[in-house]
């Protein structure tokens, strides 16, 4: 059966965005919105990270927003992953949330950072047992012969563990990506979206501006 893909149309009628009554701070901005998409959305923590490899090659991953500190968003990755290859030699992310029900994207950009150790432990050890188990066995972005191989390593660590804490991997941890430039998108009818962009951020002071849709 072909999909005709062109002649998909959905008409945006919900909300509004204005620059007059926006937070002064993008991050207070995004956690309002972020609050009002936890009210209806699937998965409203789950962010497209993208990121460049060292021969200039982008990708793109959904990842899982855990933490907002000191307006830094926090994200937890295995170090040795193919994210993590490409952080290591370039530290420019982008970030993009995308609340379909309330017809709302946020995208961030910014640079990345890994978090302390004591602060990615500390978070490993509120994860589920199991998942703490998985961080282990799973050589993420690696190439693996079959599932079985790490349905093995899980059965042989979960059974090393019993009755003992599952430690913290030292290649497994958070980054903090530390936004420079944060845009806020509200679907509007006959695709005159609302955008609104805070950049040029100087002496804790952002620039905000409204751009054409």
């Amino acid at each position: 059966m072909k999909v005709n893909i062109a002649d998909f149309r959905h008409e945006y009628t919900n909300k509004k965005f204005s620059k007059d009554n926006v937070n002064p701070n993008p991050i207070f901005q995004l956690e309002l919105w972020l609050k009002a998409a936890m009210e209806i959305e699937d998965e409203p923590t789950a962010m497209v990270l993208g990121t460049v490899s060292l021969e200039g090659q982008p990708a793109t991953r959904t990842v899982l927003l855990k933490g907002i500190e000191d307006d830094k968003l926090i994200f937890y990755t295995n170090y040795q992953s193919r994210k993590g290859n490409h952080l290591d030699t370039n530290s420019h992310v982008s970030l993009t949330f995308f609340w379909p029900k309330r017809e709302r994207q946020i995208n961030v950009e910014g640079i990345a950072e890994k978090v302390a150790p004591e602060v990615s432990d500390a978070y490993f050890q509120t994860r589920p047992r199991t998942s703490r188990l998985g961080a282990w066995v799973s050589h993420q972005s690696h190439v693996i012969k079959s599932r079985n191989e790490i349905i093995v390593a899980f059965t042989k660590l979960a059974a090393k563990y019993v009755g003992r804490k599952v430690p913290c991997p030292d290649f497994w941890g958070g980054y903090a990506v530390v936004p420079n430039r944060v845009e806020f998108w509200q679907g509007r009818p006959n695709r005159l979206h609302d955008r609104i962009v805070y950049s040029n951020k100087v002496d804790e002071v952002w620039q905000i501006d409204r751009l054409a849709p």
